[in-house]
C-alpha cells in the first residue's frame, strides 16, 4: 500500500512576503518570488490622479510615515512617502543578515503597473490575485481602472481563464459582478467572512468563479471545500500562516492558499515526513 498524498495547495503572498517585509512594497513582492510563492497578492484604491496604487487600508497613516486618504492623494504626492520603516523586517532566509537598529529603506508606493511589470519579467509564470477594495468614494471607477490597465499589458481576455496571470477578487459583490461583464475571461474571487444563504452550500453567484472564504470559516467548517469543489467551485482560503491551519487547508483540497509568510507555509507543504491528513491509500 502506498499513500495518495492530496494536491498542495499553490501558496499565495499576501501583500507580498508582509511576515518579513512591510506589507506592498516592492521588497516584499521581491521576497516572495525568492521564496517560490506560486501568486502574488495585492490591494488597489484609486488615487487622486487616476492610477491604481498598492494600499490596503483607505488611508496611508498605518503603513507609511505620512497621513491622508488616499483617493484625495496622487502617486507623485506618494513618491517621496516612506512605506517601509514602520515595520520591522525579519530575516527571509536562514542565512540572511538583517540590520535590527538601521533605518528601513524609504518605500515610495507601488503601483499596480509596477507589480504586473515584476510578475510579467520573472523568468516562472507567477500569478497575481487583485483585490479591489470597497466602499470607496470613486465607487467602480476601481474596476474599471483595472480592466483598462489590464487590457495595456494584453491580460484582460487570457485564452485560458485556467491559465490567466490575473485574478480578480473583492469581498464587494457589486464588484465581481461588474469587473466580470467587464473582462468576462479573467477569473474572479468571491471573498467574505461568512455565509450567505446557499453559500455554505458551495453555490456561488454565477459571477463568481473561486470561493474566498476566511480561514476561520474552514476551522468550522472544512467540508465546505469539497461541497464547493462538487459545484465546479475551487477555493481560495485567507490568511493562513499557522502550521495547523496550513494543514487544515491541505486536507481539505484548498486549491489557492493566501499566507504572509510563504517561505515557511511552502516548506511545511513540501515536508515529506509531515503526515498528511487527507491521504488515502492504494494498493
Amino acid at each position: 500500500m502506498r499513500p495518495v498524498r492530496q494536491p498542495i495547495p499553490d501558496v499565495v503572498a499576501h501583500r507580498g512576503a508582509s511576515a518579513h517585509r512591510a506589507e506592498h512594497t516592492r521588497g516584499a513582492y521581491e521576497l516572495a518570488l525568492e521564496q517560490g510563492s506560486d501568486a502574488l497578492e495585492c490591494d488597489v484604491r484609486v488615487s487622486r490622479d487616476g492610477h491604481l496604487v498598492c494600499v490596503h487600508d483607505r488611508r496611508i497613516d498605518r503603513t507609511s510615515n505620512a497621513r491622508g486618504v488616499v483617493s484625495e492623494l496622487t502617486v507623485d504626492g506618494m513618491a517621496g512617502v516612506d512605506f517601509g520603516s514602520w515595520h520591522r523586517e525579519l530575516p527571509g532566509s536562514a542565512d540572511e543578515l538583517v540590520d535590527w537598529t538601521g533605518p528601513a529603506p524609504e518605500h515610495g508606493v507601488l503601483t499596480l503597473d509596477e507589480l504586473l511589470g515584476m510578475v510579467g519579467d520573472h523568468p516562472r509564470p507567477v500569478r497575481l490575485f487583485v483585490e479591489t477594495k470597497h466602499p470607496v468614494r470613486y465607487g467602480g471607477l476601481v474596476e474599471r481602472e483595472l480592466v483598462a490597465l489590464l487590457a495595456r499589458h494584453g491580460l484582460d481576455a487570457p485564452a485560458d481563464p485556467e491559465r490567466s496571470t490575473v485574478l480578480m477578487m473583492s469581498f464587494s459583490q457589486a464588484a465581481v459582478r461588474r469587473f466580470r461583464a467587464a473582462a468576462p475571461l479573467v477569473p474572479t474571487v468571491l471573498l467574505f467572512d461568512r455565509f450567505r444563504g446557499s453559500w455554505r452550500n458551495g453555490v456561488l453567484p454565477p459571477w463568481a468563479d473561486i470561493a474566498g472564504p476566511g480561514i476561520r470559516l474552514l476551522r468550522e467548517d472544512p467540508g465546505f471545500v469539497a461541497r464547493a469543489a462538487a459545484l465546479g467551485r475551487d477555493t481560495y482560503c485567507w490568511t493562513v500562516d499557522d502550521p495547523a491551519d496550513v494543514e487544515l487547508c491541505e486536507r481539505a483540497g484548498v486549491r489557492y492558499l493566501a499566507t504572509n509568510s510563504p517561505a515557511s507555509t511552502r516548506s511545511h507543504l513540501a515536508d515529506p515526513d509531515l503526515p498528511r491528513f487527507g491521504s488515502v491509500t492504494t494498493k
